[in-house]
């Protein structure tokens, strides 16, 4: 099923809003006149860490483990990629440093006996516009849907993998105008702070929490509570608790990191290999030297065939003499040579 924004009401949207009207509501739901980006490296730096929260049922029971993880990246611009998994959703989101999605792969899915459940959605920047595909199913029933928006109507997009980033940027800085309100792609997205206390492994804390309202037209609106608490002397704020409304599950972190934590906390810096002098030159070295062994692949076609039909055959017989096998197996393609000769040759 196609859609486009004239046929979507998106998240945000009023009800019975029709035409160019909808873009200017959509992009005037990010407040412009605050500005979230990232002033210095350091502040960046501080972002990229690893958390690790255990999932507990209401009655206690741990259930798995939540885990999200930030890296410096490139894609095609220096960038920030978030990894998030848990049991039954994984996000896997390139950001630039402005938090702009570049792309991202949502995933969930639930499987019971007799019954499954798999949604899927990717995103991604693609000539000004931001193609969205999903698909879900439903046992053996699929349901797809594609939809796409201009870039210059979602200024303030927050995702399921940029909110993350986000909340950690917001905690760090301990400051945001009250009720700030972003884009989101089922709808509008909702950001006070509020703060509070937590017992971590015996000892009493001071966090700092994120509330997130996503604001639904088909049913009640979604909330969800994240807290972060100061480590390392204030260089990292790791994620203590994820709470989601309504869900019968808390993430909690059981233990507090290793005060050693802060002698092995090593920052990346982005390396563009393209700036710097010897990489590049080492690069077009062994780009040249590669050369004649590309031709000759690229002259002679048979040589792949001739080799995966090898490496399959391989893999299926498993033989305990890899030389001897392929002794074997090549000596018939050896044309006007006695085997003999060849086994002369090979020893």
């Amino acid at each position: 099923m196609e859609a486009t924004l004239g046929e979507q009401t998106a998240v945000g949207f009023s009800a019975g809003t029709e035409g160019p009207e909808q873009y200017l509501n959509l992009s005037t739901l990010a407040l412009p006149s605050v500005s979230l980006r990232f002033s210095e490296p350091a502040e960046l730096q501080k972002c990229v860490f690893a958390d690790s929260l255990v999932t507990v049922s209401e009655g206690g029971r741990e259930l798995g483990e939540f885990s999200v993880t930030v890296e410096f990246a490139r894609r095609e611009q220096p960038c920030m990629m978030l990894h998030a998994q848990s049991h039954g959703a994984i996000d896997d989101s390139y950001l630039t440093t402005d938090l702009e999605v570049l792309e991202e792969d949502h995933h969930e899915y639930v499987k019971l006996e007799g019954h499954s459940v798999d949604k899927r959605c990717h995103m991604v920047q693609r000539d000004g516009l931001m193609v969205i595909h999903k698909v879900t199913t439903v046992g053996e029933e699929v349901t797809e849907e594609s939809m796409s928006y201009p870039m210059s109507v979602l200024r303030g997009l927050v995702t399921e993998g940029s909110s993350l980033l986000l909340m950690r940027l917001i905690a760090l800085r301990r400051k945001m105008p009250e009720n700030m309100t972003f884009v989101s792609l089922d709808p509008g997205l909702h950001i006070i702070n509020t703060s509070l206390q937590l017992e971590v492994g015996g000892e009493l804390l001071d966090v700092f929490g994120v509330e997130r309202i996503i604001q639904s037209m088909e049913g009640s609106p979604s909330t969800g509570s994240c807290f972060q608490f100061d480590s390392l002397h204030s260089l990292i704020r790791h994620l203590v608790t994820r709470v989601q409304v309504g869900s019968p599950v808390t993430m909690r972190l059981l233990e507090l990191p290793s005060k050693a934590e802060k002698d092995s906390v090593i920052f990346k810096i982005p390396l563009v290999w393209e700036e710097d002098m010897q990489m590049r030159s080492k690069f077009l070295d062994r780009k040249e030297s590669l050369r004649p062994t590309l031709l000759i692949l690229e002259q002679h076609p048979e040589i792949r065939a001739l080799i995966s039909d090898f490496l399959q055959l391989l893999l299926l017989r498993k033989p305990d003499d890899v030389f001897l096998f392929a002794r074997e197996y090549f000596t018939p393609f050896a044309s006007n040579h006695p085997a003999d000769a060849d086994q002369e040759a090979i020893l």
